[in-house]
């Protein structure tokens, strides 16, 4: 998933050692998308090497930010053997930089030092067919993964991570359905409630979603914040995959979005941000304007909760109600169920711990007593269906949605969640429609203009799909 916080946390290099008298550590390697998995470990493979005489004592986990780094230290750190060490490699994912890391690391791993393999990477659900149908990862069966350490998981989050033969190739602490999260106060002065079931019925399809825009375009304010927002609710609904066969096929949902926030732009009833900019993340803060935002759990704790603190935390605030907007949010169902995203844990072919993998994907993934604790201390939709729904009837409340246990409608919307439209394309074909429009919502270019530039984008991107 597109997981980023504009306060550029993400990128930054970090190192974290365990425990005082543990001789096992973190630390983090900062990927360029140019150098080999040999070039960004090397300099720590041969620190390890040089003090033990001994190989296969470094993990290479491969990401694009620092989310799953804090699962790891928060989860399963402590549980690290002594005298192995956890090298995060990180990569932004812009511009395609991660997957281009990751591929040449994959592709040097048969010739790598055991302390510079690729021992696991992460994936998202816009390209993870790419790799669980390769050879790069490995079955989990293999390194001890059964049938029944997962039993508890959503089905889909299981099904998206299975290659062409049904073997199972990668693994999910999460759940990623979305909800639409609005301001109270405004929903209270335009709406004259801010109870979710109230304000639900304001937006429980599109034609009232529209009316309701209407309503705050009025009193001075946008229903959301700009081009990308309603992106995923139409892309998560499609009838059928973006490529058939080797033809780019463009789904008349994709079509109702385009439609649709052209006329909000028109109107005014967006802010013409673009998706994660610093204009977007305002929207979010105390002074923000923005009614609502098209959020799944990770959304709202990875990346809302933080930009909303933003200006309170600079003055030695504390993510507490009454700091920044954070408390006067509220989450609904919103038009249609969709999902946005999620992050996948692969074994790379070739890992020489493949014990210390398999026992890391169980504890973050797999272990009631850990997917408990990252709910109530992440905020996290975790991928466990019984604990997630004995959660959903408990005291459960989430301080940033100003005390409302929202657990509930996500369950609910990951029962309505299909994977079966993805395509091995989704990352590059979304991000190149995505971009190609916005020249179109801002009235620089006409339609089918954008749609050239479009086609002209995935073809350079992929260069054996069809357009036309």
């Amino acid at each position: 998933m597109k997981k980023k916080v504009i306060s550029g946390l993400l990128c930054a290099v970090m190192a974290a050692s365990l425990a005082a008298g543990c001789s096992s550590e973190t630390t983090q390697s900062q990927g360029t998308g140019k150098e080999s998995a040999a070039e960004t470990t090397s300099k720590a493979g041969a620190a390890e090497k040089g003090a033990k005489g001994e190989e296969g004592k470094v993990i290479n986990i491969y990401v694009w930010n620092d989310e799953f780094k804090t699962r790891y230290e928060d989860y399963y750190a402590s549980k690290l053997p002594e005298g192995y060490k956890v090298n995060f490699v990180t990569t932004p994912n812009e511009n395609n930089a991660y997957q281009n890391a990751l591929d040449e690391a994959l592709l040097n791993q048969a010739d790598a030092k055991a302390d510079d393999k690729v021992d696991m990477f992460l994936v998202e659900a816009d390209y993870i067919l790419k790799y669980v149908n390769s050879d790069s990862t490995l079955d989990l069966k293999e390194i001890g993964i059964t049938d029944e350490d997962m039993s508890k998981q959503y089905e889909y989050t299981k099904v998206i991570a299975k290659d062409s033969n049904g073997v199972q190739k990668g693994i999910s602490w999460q759940g990623c359905p979305g909800l639409y999260i609005y301001r109270r106060s405004i929903a209270k002065e335009v709406l004259g409630t801010d109870d979710p079931a109230e304000v639900q019925k304001a937006i429980k399809d599109w034609d009232s979603f529209d009316k309701t825009a209407e309503k705050m375009k009025e009193k001075g304010y946008y229903m959301v914040s700009g081009f990308d927002d309603t992106y995923r609710t139409f892309s998560n609904n499609v009838s059928a995959p973006w490529v058939d066969g080797d033809q780019i096929v463009i789904d008349p949902n994709m079509e109702r979005w385009i439609e649709q926030t052209k006329n909000y732009t028109d109107k005014g009833y967006n802010q013409k941000t673009i998706l994660w900019s610093a204009e977007w993340a305002s929207g979010q803060g105390p002074e923000g304007k923005v009614f609502g935002y098209f959020m799944p759990a990770w959304g709202v704790d990875f990346t809302m909760a933080k930009n909303s603190l933003a200006v309170a935390e600079a003055d030695g605030g504390k993510q507490e109600a009454g700091n920044g907007s954070f408390g006067d949010w509220a989450a609904t169902t919103g038009p249609e169920s969709y999902n946005w995203g999620g992050t996948w844990i692969c074994a790379a072919a070739g890992t020489d711990n493949a014990d210390i993998v398999a026992d890391i994907m169980k504890t973050i993934c797999c272990d009631d007593d850990t997917m408990k604790k990252i709910v109530k201390e992440k905020n996290d939709f975790v991928n466990n269906k019984p604990i997630m729904e004995a959660l959903a009837k408990s005291d459960y409340k989430s301080a940033f949605l100003g005390g409302q246990n929202p657990l509930q409608m996500y369950c609910d919307a990951a029962e309505n969640v299909d994977m079966s439209k993805i395509s091995p394309y989704d990352q590059g074909i979304n991000e190149s429609l995505q971009t190609a429009m916005h020249d179109y919502f801002n009235g620089t270019v006409d339609k089918e203009t954008a749609m050239k530039n479009f086609f002209t984008s995935v073809k350079e991107k992929y260069p054996e799909l069809k357009t036309e």
